[in-house]
Parts: C-alpha cells; structure tokens; sequence
C-alpha cells in the first residue's frame, strides 16, 4: 500500500514537470554517483540542450534525487517536503523563464563548518528549487563531459571513487615512483575564476541559455545575516552542480599532466603526482605551480603543499609504510577525527544508559572502518578499540559517582571485596580508573560486545580475509 501511494505520488510530480516527452539517456546521477550507458554526445547539445535538461524524464529523475538526499532549506526556508506542491503551482511559469533564458537563481545561504586541519570550510545552500534545476543539469552535462576526463580523475565521477585513487597511489609507488609532489589548491572552491571556467564549459555546450543559466549560478549571492553579498568568483560547494564544474575546471591541470607523461591521482582538488626522484619532484612542483597559477588562476598553499616521500604524506586519509610494495595504513589526523566525535558523544553520554551511547556511536565507527577497509595495518584499529573502551569505563565510573556504588558493581562483575574497596579509594581520576585492572577485569571485550560494541579489529580482519 505504502509504495502504491509513493509511486502515485511520484506520478504526480512526473506530469507536472512536463516537457518534450522522449527517452532520456541513462544518466542516473547526483552529486555523489551516475551510470553512463548510451552516447555522451548528441546533435541537438548544440542548441537543444535546455530542452532536454527540462524533459519529463530528466526533471522526475532530478526530483527523485532530490527528494532522497533531503538536505538543509535555502533562504526561502522551503523543505523537499514541500516542492511537489510549489511545482504544481509554479512549475509551468519556471519551465517558460528557462526556457526564454530569463530565469534568475535566489541567492544561496552561507554556511560555515570547521575543517578537519583548523579552519572553517565555506557552504553555499541553495535553494530546494534551484538544487532541482542545477540537478537537472547535471544530469544533461554529465554525459557531455565525462567521456573526455582522465582515467587518473577519481572524484565526483560514475564508477570512481577514492579507494579507488588510494589504490593507485598505493601502484605508482610499487613501479618506482618514490616521491611524490603533494599539490593543495588554497580554498579552491571559493576562488574558481568565473570567466575561465566558463570558457571550458563553452566548448561543450552551445545552448546559450543554459551557458547562461550556470554562470548565473556561479554568480548567485551570498546571504549570510540578512546581507546579500554579490559573488565574483568561486563555485561553493553544497549545490549538485558545483562537483561537476571542479572536474571540468581542473581536467585542464589533468590534461597538462597527461602531455607531459606524468602518473598522478587527483580526486576533485587533492592532486598527488609520483615521479623517481626528488630533483625532478621538485621541477615538477615549480613548473606546476606557475600552471596553475597563470592559466588556470589558481593559488597553491605553499604551506600544506610538499615534495616528500609518499609514506610521509597522508593522501584521502590513507597513509601508506615505507616498504617497496607499500601497505597502506590509517592517517594519524584520521584516527585523531574519529576520537574528536567520541569524546563528543562520550561527554553528552555521562547521562545516559551506555547501551544508548554505543548505539549512537556505533553507525560512526561501522563507516569509518568501512572507509578504512583498504587498510593492512592492524594496529590503529586493535588501538582504537582498546580507546573506545576505556572511554565507555570512564562514563560508567563516573556515572556510579559514590565509593560504595562503585565498590558494590565491582564485586557484582566479580572483583574481590578486598580489591575492589582498595580500587574505590585510590583517589585516582575517573580516566586513570578507566584504564586500570579492576575496571579491565570488571568490565571486559565481551561485556561491550554484549551491548552491542562494534570491533574495529573484527571488522580489520573480515575486510582482510574479503580481499
């Protein structure tokens, strides 16, 4: 009954974004993935494409994933929940402006977050209505482009991924290549040159509204505290469309390293080139450098960018040890991330039923350790663990408060009256007690694991014995 009803709601939606009705090719994209199946190029790109960028087809397909990703509201406050409303209201004058090349974009919503490395990381939300359309687009311009960019691109691209370009990092340097020229693009996104990403666009599309429809969302404002700030350069991350004109931008640094016979791995604007030696590693960064920055108009962080051994760097959180074939390992600022939300959730947990808490960490580490499975050292994971349980202790040592509580729920789980009476006393801190025998013996690996505690060093070996 209930899937009757989604796809009867679904229909719905799909009469409503009615435009030229034909089969749409099989492009079934977003942000995060698509599948190319058909031609990437067809005729009536050159002057057709707003067509089929608003064809019944397409336009279901972007409302879909839409609908699926959620996602925060714009400045019009309008959630997924509401668009198949608006649509029916307002759809047929929105199709019309796009299609006369008149339809203008609401400014986006300014969004902080803190970076992994320090910092703040800058998005831009738009509007439920304007992800609709620029997913819409992506879907068109995906086909167009994807064919022409490089086998070494691994982000944002159908059928790539990072482990993917971890795997190969981990290839080049096996072949000989032991230096490596790390390359980090300063606040990238936010400083795309316009004009110069445009012109990249244009050799594809011909269709002058949609030309003029993505720049005029490259150029939509910024509001952050009911300001409306005009946007001259940059491209910020949080709308489907902004993955897609990075790659297109960047394929021109992927082509110049491909002229010049280079092995790389770039994933959106993480660039990592192997080379034999640290001269040439170091030619290469230079010559790259002025690459970027003159034909491309972007700047190189001098600071975080190197030329070093590739088992000193960290590439997509993986690092990798020293040895000829390399095995690759957990990042240290990758390990530091993951404790950094436990010892959040541990503190909003001093409260709480444990079992509640594991409950809430446990999705975390399932997806860390499935990001990490590529991993061949065991020891962040067997560590990690033994850190997730003292932390787990010192919630239930804190949370038992009085020396006789405390006493009497270690001679419960089996500690000696004596023992456990000289444990409370100590007059050590809930972190020392945490790591100390009587907490160890009291509360064991197998009592976590009766609540539900997920093992980093389980998950360790199964992904080893899977590879």
């Amino acid at each position: 009954m209930a899937r009757a009803k989604a796809e009867a709601s679904h229909e719905k939606v799909g009469a409503v974004l009615d435009g030229r009705v034909r089969k749409s090719r099989e492009h079934d994209n977003g942000a995060s993935g698509v599948t190319v199946t058909r031609e990437t190029y067809w005729a009536e790109a050159e002057t057709r494409l707003m067509e089929e960028i608003i064809s019944r087809g397409n336009m279901q397909k972007a409302y879909n994933r839409v609908v699926s990703n959620k996602g925060a509201a714009g400045v019009d406050n309008m959630s997924t929940g509401h668009l198949k409303g608006y649509l029916q209201t307002d759809w047929p004058r929105i199709k019309e402006e796009l299609l006369n090349g008149t339809y203008k974009p609401q400014p986006v919503r300014k969004v902080e977050i803190p970076k992994p490395g320090g910092g703040t990381r800058m998005l831009g939300i738009p509007t439920v209505l304007d992800r609709l359309i620029q997913q819409a687009v992506h879907q068109e311009l995906g086909p167009l482009f994807e064919s022409g960019f490089s086998a070494s691109s691994y982000g944002f691209r159908p059928g790539k991924s990072a482990h993917q370009a971890v795997q190969a990092a981990r290839e080049a340097v096996t072949s000989g290549l032991r230096w490596v020229v790390d390359i980090d693009l300063a606040q990238f996104f936010d400083r795309v040159n316009h004009d110069i990403l445009m012109s990249r666009v244009a050799r594809k599309v011909k269709d002058k509204r949609v030309l003029h429809l993505i720049r005029s969302y490259l150029q939509a404002g910024l509001f952050e505290g009911g300001i409306i700030s005009p946007r001259t350069e940059g491209t910020p991350q949080g709308g489907p469309l902004s993955p897609l004109l990075s790659n297109i931008l960047l394929d021109e640094l992927d082509k110049e390293l491909e002229r010049r016979n280079h092995t790389f791995c770039r994933y959106a604007d993480d660039s990592n080139i192997y080379v034999r030696t640290r001269r040439s590693a170091e030619r290469v960064m230079t010559s790259i450098t002025a690459f970027l920055e003159t034909r491309l108009k972007l700047t190189v962080n001098q600071d975080k960018s190197a030329v070093d051994r590739p088992w000193k760097r960290i590439f997509l959180g993986y690092g990798m040890t020293y040895h000829r074939t390399p095995r690759l390992k957990v990042g240290e600022k990758a390990l530091e991330r993951i404790k950094s939300k436990i010892r959040e959730i541990s503190r909003k947990g001093r409260g709480r039923n444990l079992k509640r808490v594991i409950e809430e960490i446990t999705p975390i580490l399932r997806g860390w350790s499935n990001y990490f499975k590529l991993s061949e050292v065991k020891k962040p994971f067997e560590e990690l663990d033994g850190w997730i349980r003292r932390k787990l202790r010192c919630i239930l040592w804190r949370q038992l408060k009085r020396p006789f509580t405390r006493a009497k729920k270690l001679m419960q789980r089996g500690v000696s009256e004596e023992r456990a009476w000289r444990s409370v006393l100590n007059k050590r801190g809930p972190w020392w007690n945490s790591g100390a025998s009587h907490m160890n013996q009291a509360f064991d690996t197998s009592y976590f694991t009766k609540l539900g505690l997920l093992s980093l060093l389980n998950q360790f070996h199964r992904f080893q014995h899977t590879t």
